[in-house]
Formats: structure tokens, C-alpha cells, sequence
């Protein structure tokens, strides 16, 4: 990292990929020699992606830190800055700060099945979980992944399906709100596609990320299945801005999402107290 933390380094675009009319994921190498190499994140931190003259925002790593070289970034076009990245080509310059944040805790769900439950963007922090699990498979038990969106169209990573599913002992579930006449998967809500799989909590923790409203009725579900509080993880990433703690605005009771977060436990969250 930089000693200074207010201070981007300069990257590189190697590559961006389409995944849907208003999301693509970015390939970045850290200019200088090494320096990418570095930069060394795990599942579930972020970075502050700044273009010179815009501004910056905090997003969320979606590549595996167990496959250094590049650094990835699956970013949606909503605002000023995500739009000024999407007018981008390879080959252009954007800033980067951090790694900031804490961490899906994967060293201690070693031994264990894994429940990956995400919602639209919000497969972009799971992808580096999901890559990074698969990257190391034999440390982890069975992997079910579910995921949902508004639409076929909106499915993020639809190209690494495939290879997905090729991995040992692991299940993928699609499920979409609006199906179309080329979909042949499920058409549901993802809590509800959730307690028709109806998946066990035995020996297994459950990650979940997407829109609040999803989060709220998923975790719901797993409380019925019978998940405890401690196997339950999730992020908050949404309430950030400045990535350092200076601004206050993710600050939550005593804690703050982009020092103590955005990952947290169910039982974290409980635990910590209303304003």
C-alpha cells in the first residue's frame, strides 16, 4: 500500500467486459514495476476507484486474490463517476486506493459447506469469493451458489457459468424475477427460490450480498431453516463513501462499515447497539 492512504496510484485498463447493457467488468494493472503484485486484497475488501477530474467511489473487488497480475472491478452505471468509467476504453488511466475494509473470514470456514446467495451487482464481492473458494477447493465442503436477478438480461458473469458448474461438488441456481420466452430457468424471488432449495445448516455457513430488501427476507429465511446468527455472513458496502472512516456516513452505533465492514456476521450486527 501507499503510505499515503489519501493518495491513488495510478492504474492502468487492460480490458473491459460487457456483462450487461449497464455493467462491465474492468481489468486494471497497477502502474510500476510489481506493483499490482502489491497490492494484495482479500475477498471482500474494496478499493476506492477514482477518474482524475471526477472523482472516486468505493467499489468492491470481484477478482480472486489468488490470482494476482490484475485486479478486477464489476462497476454499474448509476452516477457521475461509474459514468465517466463506462466512457473509458483499455488503455486509459483511473486511480486506485486501498485495499480497504475487512474480509469474508474463508480461513475459518475451512471444512465447511458454503451457501453463496446474491442478488444483481451483488455477485461482484462474491465472484472473489466464489474464485477464490474454487481456487482453493479441497479446503471447503460442498458449494451452493444462488443467485438472482431482475432478468435473463440482467444476470451479471453469464460467460463463467459454465465453468462454474465444471467444479467439484458444487451447485449453481439461477433464478430471475421476469422470465422471458428464451429462459428456461426458475422465475422467482431469490428468498423464495431460497426456501423451495430449502438448504441445510448443517456444517454450513451462508454468504449473502445484493439489495437490502433481498437481504432482509434471505437471512429471514435462514433464520427459519435454522442457520445460526454466527454462520450467517453479509456485507453493507452500500452505506461507504470515503473508505477511511473520516466522512461518517457508514458509521453504524459505534462502528463504522469501511474500518470495521463491510463484512459482518449476523450476530455482529445484532450485537451492536442502535443509535
Amino acid at each position: 500500500m501507499t503510505e499515503n492512504i489519501y493518495l491513488p496510484r495510478m492504474a492502468t485498463i487492460q480490458s473491459m467486459r460487457p456483462e450487461t447493457i449497464d455493467i462491465t467488468t474492468f481489468r486494471v494493472t497497477i502502474d510500476g514495476s510489481d506493483e499490482t503484485e502489491r497490492f494484495e486484497y482479500k475477498s471482500g475488501q474494496f478499493a476506492e476507484v477514482s477518474v482524475p477530474g471526477v472523482g472516486e467511489a468505493p467499489i468492491s473487488i470481484s477478482s480472486s486474490p489468488a490470482r494476482p497480475g490484475a485486479i478486477e472491478f464489476s462497476i454499474r452505471r448509476v452516477g457521475e463517476l461509474t459514468n465517466a468509467l463506462h466512457e473509458l476504453k483499455p488503455g486509459d488511466k483511473i486511480g486506485i486506493r486501498g485495499p480497504f475494509g475487512n474480509f469474508f473470514p474463508l480461513e475459518e470456514m475451512e471444512g465447511r459447506n458454503l451457501l453463496i446467495i446474491g442478488g444483481g451487482i451483488g455477485l461482484a464481492p462474491l465472484r472473489s469469493v466464489i474464485l477464490n473458494v474454487f481456487d482453493n477447493r479441497a479446503k471447503y465442503g460442498k458449494i451452493d451458489i444462488i443467485y438472482g436477478a431482475r432478468s435473463p438480461q440482467d444476470l451479471v458473469f453469464t460467460s463463467e457459468y459454465e465453468e462454474w458448474r465444471k467444479v467439484d461438488n458444487t451447485r449453481l441456481c439461477l433464478t430471475v424475477d421476469r422470465g422471458d420466452e428464451k429462459w428456461q430457468g426458475n422465475v422467482g424471488l431469490v428468498p423464495t427460490f431460497l426456501k423451495e432449495l430449502h438448504p441445510s445448516p448443517e456444517n454450513t455457513t451462508s454468504i449473502t450480498c445484493g439489495p437490502p430488501i433481498m437481504i432482509k427476507f434471505v437471512i429471514e429465511a435462514l433464520n427459519e431453516m435454522g442457520f445460526p446468527s454466527e454462520h450467517i455472513v453479509t456485507t453493507l458496502e452500500r452505506r461507504m463513501k470515503c473508505g477511511v472512516g473520516k466522512c461518517g456516513r457508514c458509521n453504524i452505533g459505534s462502528k463504522y462499515v469501511c474500518l470495521d465492514g463491510p463484512v459482518f456476521t449476523l450476530k455482529q450486527l445484532k450485537e451492536i447497539p442502535s443509535d
